[in-house]
């Protein structure tokens, strides 16, 4: 997506120099994958959508501190990992993996959800981020970045502060476990793309 052709460097000077409306055009560009990162640490929709903005308040009052020195995506990301981090601690909810009992019961619920709305769901994209939402926090949080925020594994290793040979690791095992999810659950669905 751009804006009007304008790189994010150069909506950035525009807000620096006191054009305070531009950068509503960098929220406008990045607001829904901020969003999906934020939803997937708290899974409540009214927390991702107070957080994000939070995330975006933050980027907006420490654009001035923005060097460069990575794409603006990518600290943008890292402000959000950091914002979720903190608000999880605050709630001292678990961030490092979903309860296992718990994830089985959601797994099964969403089943059960699944062939209801299946007429819905045949997308690609649906079936694709209703599989992702099944994974774990960190491999849906990688899968996120890599894919729908178009970041690096050197920039997604800024921003989980993980070197980029752990986050090719980590992106390769996400990748399987999310073919797993789509073969177990969307099997006759997947089956019917590739026969299209």
């Amino acid at each position: 997506m751009t804006n009007n052709g304008q790189s994010d460097d150069t909506i950035i000077i525009k807000v620096l120099k006191g054009d305070q409306s531009a950068f509503a055009l960098l929220v406008e560009k990045y607001q829904i994958y901020v969003f999906s990162l934020v939803l997937r640490f708290t899974e409540n929709r009214e927390d991702a959508e107070e957080i994000s903005q939070d995330v975006f308040v933050k980027a907006y009052r420490s654009l001035a501190d923005f060097r460069g020195e990575s794409k603006f995506s990518t600290w943008l990301f890292t402000i959000t990992r950091t914002t979720c981090l903190s608000f999880l601690r605050k709630k001292k909810l678990d961030t490092v993996s979903l309860d296992n009992e718990r994830a089985g019961i959601q797994i099964e619920n969403r089943e059960s959800g699944f062939h209801a709305n299946i007429v819905e769901q045949k997308s690609r994209h649906a079936m694709l981020n209703e599989a992702i939402s099944m994974l774990g926090i960190d491999d849906a949080q990688v899968l996120n970045l890599f894919y729908k925020g178009d970041q690096t594994l050197e920039e997604i290793g800024k921003i989980m502060r993980l070197e980029p040979n752990t986050v090719k690791v980590k992106l390769h095992r996400a990748r399987q476990r999310l073919k797993d999810k789509m073969e177990k659950y969307f099997a006759r669905e997947v089956r019917e793309i590739h026969t299209d």
